[in-house]
C-alpha cells in the first residue's frame, strides 16, 4: 500500500492552505486508482514542538511521529501559505528538523496559497529549490491558489493535473524503493562479520 503524507502549514482554522492540501491528497488517491494510506500533518499544532526541537535538538512524541511519517512516505504533498513572498517560517522549520536524507528520492508535490495571484511564482523561486536541495523528486506541476481561485473550475483542473503527475511518478516506482534511515545506515556499514575482522 502506498503511503502519502500531506503536510499543511496553514495558520488559521479553517485554513485555505489546509483545504488545498486536502483536495490535492484526495485527487492523488483518486488518480492512483489503488488503495493508499494518507497521513495528514498539520503544522499549526506542532509550532511549539518545532521551536523546542530547534532549541533542544529533541522532538516531542507528536513531532517525531510526523517526521517518521514523512521519512516513510512514498509521496509528500507540501502546502504553505505565502509570507513575505516565500514559504512560511513554520513550513520551513518543519523541513529543517527532518533527519538528513528523509526526503532522498521521495516524490513531492508542492502547493501554496495567498490572497493574490501576484505570489504565484513562489512555487518556482522558493518551494522547488527547497525540495531539490533536500534531494526530493519534485512533480513538474505545482498548484498555487489565490483566494479567488477557490470559487472557480480552473483550480480543480490544476489540482487534477498535478495529482495525476504525482500518481504517475509514484506508480512507476517499486514500493520497496524507500528505505528508512536505519536501513540505509546499516547497508552503508557493510557486512558485520567483515567489520569485526577489520
Amino acid at each position: 500500500m502506498r503511503k502519502i503524507v500531506v503536510v499543511s502549514a496553514g495558520l488559521s482554522d479553517p485554513s485555505s492552505t489546509s483545504l488545498l492540501a486536502t483536495r490535492l491528497g484526495d485527487a492523488t488517491v483518486a488518480a492512483l486508482g489503488e488503495e493508499a494510506e494518507v497521513t495528514h500533518v498539520e503544522l499549526r499544532p506542532l509550532a511549539h514542538a518545532l521551536t523546542d526541537h530547534l532549541l533542544t535538538g529533541f522532538a516531542s512524541t507528536e513531532l517525531a511521529r510526523a517526521q517518521e511519517a514523512v521519512a516513510q512516505a512514498d509521496a509528500v504533498i507540501a502546502v504553505t501559505p505565502v509570507f513575505s513572498a516565500s514559504y512560511s517560517g513554520l513550513f520551513k522549520t518543519f523541513f529543517d528538523v527532518l533527519e538528513t536524507g528523509s526526503l532522498d528520492g521521495t516524490t513531492v508535490l508542492v502547493g501554496a496559497t495567498a490572497g493574490t495571484a501576484r505570489h504565484s511564482l513562489v512555487l518556482e523561486h522558493a518551494l522547488r529549490p527547497l525540495f531539490s536541495y533536500l534531494h526530493a523528486v519534485v512533480v513538474p506541476t505545482g498548484v498555487f491558489a489565490a483566494s479567488e481561485d477557490f470559487g472557480g473550475t480552473d483550480l480543480e483542473r490544476r489540482i487534477e493535473r498535478a495529482a495525476g503527475e504525482l500518481a504517475t511518478l509514484v506508480a512507476a516506482r517499486p514500493e520497496t524503493a524507500r528505505l528508512d534511515q536505519f536501513d540505509r545506515d546499516l547497508a552503508a556499514m557493510g557486512d558485520f562479520e567483515d567489520l569485526l575482522r577489520g
